[in-house]
């Protein structure tokens, strides 16, 4: 799915800003493409296609902002680098810096690399963020007369918005990872059922794939059931824990589980790591 956009409009305190970061593609209001970009080698530029699938005209703000990954996949927005964290914001240039895009529209952001001489080798990570500004619609204050005209209500909007990981790799960088600890959660009743399982990375950049969850029952043939793309493991970290719903139905047992990781078919589908439980 490509990052989509919506606005909420709420009345009193705002509720919050809310982020998506999407992996895939799929028709929104603000369509990216590509939704990830890595500099390899001596790639010192790259371009972000953008369009606006909406009825309305929208604006948005660009900004680099440095991003933490947790150990169950979620993001927190940073300041300050933590040991063996290294991000690209210093690294990166880009442009423009807002937009405004007329329905059907589309824009070209450029992203440039510079690399200072002293660069350390490994991999440097920010991602670009994509804010849609609220339509004033000629308004200059938030305040806005209520029904009655005698009072006064506070209205804000709490925007919704997208990002896409910007990597960049310099000199001599590898990975490897693994995956352990399958286990097959039994459902609450109405409840889909989960495999849970750990991802262990290695070396100085990140993993980048598709999990596919397959079963071989006894005397039979293997057959996917599940799959998730776009699985990421970045550095520094060292582990990510995933759980991943099964179609509901399904029954699993006497047979044998299996998990793949492969690069996604883009870069070449290569099996990056694989597991197994044996099911009674």
């Amino acid at each position: 799915m490509p990052a989509v956009f919506n606005m909420r409009k709420c009345r009193g305190l705002m509720l919050g800003l809310l982020m998506l970061l999407p992996q895939h593609h799929a028709l929104a209001d603000l369509m990216l493409h590509p939704t990830r970009i890595v500099f390899e080698k001596n790639q010192r530029a790259a371009q972000l296609e953008l369009i606006n699938n909406g009825t309305e005209a929208a604006t948005y703000r660009i900004s680099l902002v440095n991003r933490r990954m947790s150990e169950m996949g979620d993001f927190s927005a940073i300041d300050t680098p933590a040991p063996g964290e290294q991000f690209a914001d210093s690294l990166l240039r880009y442009s423009p810096r807002q937009i405004t895009l007329a329905p059907g529209v589309g824009q070209v952001v450029r992203i440039m690399l510079r690399k200072p001489a002293n660069l350390a080798p490994g991999e440097y990570r920010s991602h670009l963020q994509f804010d849609k500004l609220p339509d004033v619609k000629g308004a200059t204050s938030i305040e806005t007369r209520g029904a009655a005209d005698k009072e006064i209500e506070i209205v804000l909007t709490a925007l919704i918005g997208a990002s896409i990981p910007v990597i960049v790799r310099h000199g001599e960088t590898t990975a490897s990872v693994g995956l352990s600890h399958l286990e097959l959660q039994k459902p609450a009743a109405g409840q889909a059922q989960v495999l849970s399982l750990q991802m262990h990375r290695s070396g100085n950049r990140s993993v980048y794939g598709d999990l596919t969850v397959s079963f071989t029952p006894q005397g039979g043939g293997e057959q996917v059931i599940a799959k998730v793309g776009g699985v990421a493991v970045y550095t520094p970290n060292s582990l990510r824990r995933a759980k991943l719903a099964l179609p509901s139905g399904l029954t699993l047992a006497r047979g044998t589980l299996r998990v793949t990781y492969r690069e996604r078919l883009e870069a070449g589908g290569k099996l990056l790591a694989e597991a197994a439980i044996v099911l009674p």
